[in-house]
């Protein structure tokens, strides 16, 4: 972790200041210097994460069945309503970036956590409402044995403008929740420190647990056609969520919001751009170097000058004509850049690469949400007289991420810590995503398996091609159990690496490229679908993914997965090579010179 000062003004000396105050630079709900013990940790850490595995609950009560909901109430086939549920799943954290640019530019984490919760609730009432008064019609339809009936174009568009809306709140909320629970814990405070690299994980077990229920109690339900009940369960989850986030707020330390990050990203560029002919020496000197306490961005902490895409130094040095300006109204922040403001366009050049290369991996996590829970309504679901909901399978993934967090947090970390012996942390943040890369090629293979027995066991034991297999739906377990293991890896590596790496004016920003990554996903898969069935179908041939999949090759698609996830791996580790971390420091008051460190 790092170490930084924090610059405190008025009667309290910096010990007094130290023990009362946090060091981070954290505020109250008034703009004063948050106090430690009564703000923050563990009480602000523990509503949040209830917030969250409430939300969850709710978000995940209708994307889980989604899928379902669209084939026996909706009327389309497999192949539409696998894409569908895509591009609205990427759309959800296409809204991320939304939420995240708000936070980080104009309104703050909290304001905006609070405002797309407000709409994701409207949106769930609309949809439990539109889907009672119109879509459940005749009465008891959406079952597996009974369809409903066709809808007007008002009552679809009803239907969109909900979960567009369920879309635009969670989407928004999302990337600020996670950043703002981390908020709550000082990194420059020694055991508050270690407390927030454990928050991130315990947030992704909270967000993982309130899948539980909705994909075991509301996914039975909505299985046996109680879509209505439901959706109304959900609606009343994120209810509840939101009087609890709200009701935490006299503990909650915040951050002021830094201005918009596109404006300093242009400023860069332009000024770099219009000093292109300048000749600069090699190692770096005549480069401007604003002051802490002339900052715009409310952050103590800079960004130390690196030696990467030199390019966009230029943007930093000063020029003849800048030393001119000076003399009169000052430096034009379209000529000449702060070092600390081009490190920041440099930082987010350096993590394109990288978030990249997870997008593969999005594409492998979607399946779960769409083409396993085709794949298991075509298998055996029942147990004696029980019938388990396809959907209801994901709770498999829930538990292996609640075990692996276990694993990796009480066994694997130490003991990787302990072979190091010079380093007391275990696997770094990169090394997670790499580990969980392949262990995301396992759950491809592990589904193209299975398939292949499906469908081998429907052509044995059935009499015409539209029954199902009499292969039991529990030998999906193996693939959504490495999804879970593979998501410890990788989305909770993200989330730590994105937060660690990003320049603190743009937090939220680091947290939303985890959830765009998991929308290109969508994106991606959806296309990949469209062009797997284009190419696959002909006159003779269904194509590999068909309404019946038992004429179909899924299995194909599922291999085809695990080929372009090995390839991702050799370029991601490529990039992982090439990347160095963000290098920050702080004014020393001494001796007026940069303190550094590594993040």
């Amino acid at each position: 972790m790092s170490c930084l000062e924090v610059f405190q003004e008025g009667e309290f000396s910096r010990e007094e200041s130290a023990e009362e105050f946090t060091l981070d630079g954290s505020v109250d709900l008034h703009g004063r210097p948050a106090v430690r013990a009564k703000s923050g940790r563990w009480v602000a850490g523990t509503i949040i994460l209830l917030n969250q595995g409430l939300a969850t609950l709710a978000f995940f009560g209708i994307g889980v069945n989604l899928v379902l909901f669209l084939t026996r109430v909706v009327g389309q086939n497999n192949a539409d309503a696998a894409n569908n549920v895509s591009k609205w799943t990427g759309t959800v954290y296409i809204f991320s970036l939304v939420g995240a640019f708000l936070s980080d530019s104009y309104w703050g984490r909290y304001k905006t956590c609070a405002v797309f919760q407000v709409i994701f609730v409207i949106g769930l009432m609309s949809l439990s409402l539109s889907s009672y008064l119109f879509l459940l019609k005749p009465k008891g339809c959406g079952s597996e044995l009974v369809k409903c009936g066709n809808h007007s174009r008002l009552e679809m568009g009803m239907f969109y403008l909900s979960i567009y809306l369920i879309a635009l709140g969670n989407g928004g909320y999302q990337p600020n929740i996670a950043t703002f629970g981390a908020d709550q814990y000082d990194e420059e405070h020694s055991k508050e420190g270690h407390l927030k690299v454990a928050f991130f994980s315990y947030f992704y077990l909270a967000f993982n647990l309130g899948q539980l229920f909705s994909n075991t109690i509301l996914v039975y339900f909505e299985d046996e056609g109680m879509w209505a009940l439901g959706f109304w369960l959900s609606a009343g989850s994120a209810f509840a969520a939101l009087i609890l986030f709200l009701a935490g707020t006299p503990r909650y330390r915040h951050f002021k919001p830094s201005g918009n990050p596109l404006s300093r990203f242009c400023q860069v560029l332009v000024a770099a751009s219009r000093k292109s002919g300048i000749q600069m020496s090699s190692n770096g000197e005549n480069l401007y170097d604003m002051d802490i306490k002339d900052s715009s961005t409310n952050s103590n902490r800079k960004i130390l000058h690196t030696h990467g895409f030199k390019f966009l130094d230029r943007a930093a040095f000063i020029s003849s004509r800048d030393v001119e300006d000076q003399k009169g109204a000052g430096y034009n922040p379209w000529q000449l850049c702060p070092v600390s403001q081009v490190e920041e366009v440099k930082c987010i050049l350096r993590l394109l690469p990288i978030w990249l290369c997870t997008i593969i991996y999005s594409v492998v996590f979607t399946q779960m949400a769409s083409l396993f829970v085709e794949q298991g309504a075509a298998m055996k679901t029942t147990v004696s007289h029980f019938r388990i909901p396809p959907a209801s399978m994901s709770s498999f993934d829930i538990l292996s991420v609640a075990v692996f967090i276990f694993f990796y947090r009480r066994v694997l970390d130490p003991f990787v810590g302990k072979l190091k012996k010079s380093d007391s942390k275990g696997l770094t943040e990169l090394q997670r995503m790499g580990v969980g890369l392949v262990i995301a090629v396992m759950a491809m293979v592990s589904a193209g398996i299975v398939e292949i027995y499906r469908l081998k066991y429907a052509k044995q034991g059935c009499t015409n091609c539209n029954d199902t297999s009499t292969l039991s739906i529990f030998w999906q377990i193996p693939q959504y159990a490495f999804i879970g293991a593979s998501e410890v890896f990788m989305y909770v590596g993200q989330l730590e690496f994105f937060n660690a790496q990003t320049p603190d004016g743009l937090k939220s920003f680091g947290s939303a490229l985890c959830m765009t990554s998991i929308s290109l996903g969508n994106y991606v898969s959806s296309l990949l679908v469209s062009m797997v069935m284009k190419i696959s179908t002909e006159d003779h041939m269904p194509g590999w993914i068909p309404g019946n999949l038992n004429k179909g090759h899924l299995d194909r698609f599922f291999f085809l997965l695990a080929a372009l996830t090995s390839i991702d791996l050799i370029a991601y580790i490529a990039c992982a090579k090439w990347y160095k971390c963000i290098q920050l420091g702080v004014k020393n008051e001494e001796n007026d010179e940069p303190d550094n460190f590594t993040v």
